[in-house]
């Protein structure tokens, strides 16, 4: 099966820093993204409906991106990248989500971001 990147874009009135607290604390995750993580040093565990996942957190830059790599990734150069910053004329706070996925797959991996957008604009006042 061909995988394809995805390069999505969400615009918010949030902040860049909250939307990086949104990304990056377990406390925040859970109420937009998964039904729990847990943390541990630079691996992140993230469980859904009773199936969990590994990622390895390999870049973070503190209100500006953070980088994770799936532990069970097939291709080792697949990741999932948040990253934020505020757009010079609209002040608005763009996000901007890397993915991977089965080619057959794209349509509804996009549905799926756009379903977590609404929830995380909701969260996040933004």
């Amino acid at each position: 099966m061909k995988r394809v990147r995805l390069e999505l874009e969400y615009i918010f009135r949030a902040s860049p820093t909250i939307i990086y607290n949104f990304v990056t604390s377990p406390a925040t995750l859970v109420r937009w993204y998964c039904d729990d993580v847990d943390i541990t040093g630079d691996v992140y565990t993230f469980f859904w409906s009773g199936s969990s996942e590994k990622a390895f957190l390999i870049d973070d830059i503190e209100d500006e991106r953070i980088r994770f790599e799936w532990a069970t990734a097939e291709h080792a150069d697949e990741f999932l990248e948040f990253r934020m910053y505020r757009s010079d004329i609209t002040n608005e706070t763009i996000l901007e989500i890397t993915d991977f996925c089965d080619d057959d797959e794209e349509d509804e991996v996009r549905d799926l971001w756009d379903t977590l957008m609404v929830e995380l604009r909701k969260e996040c006042g933004g």
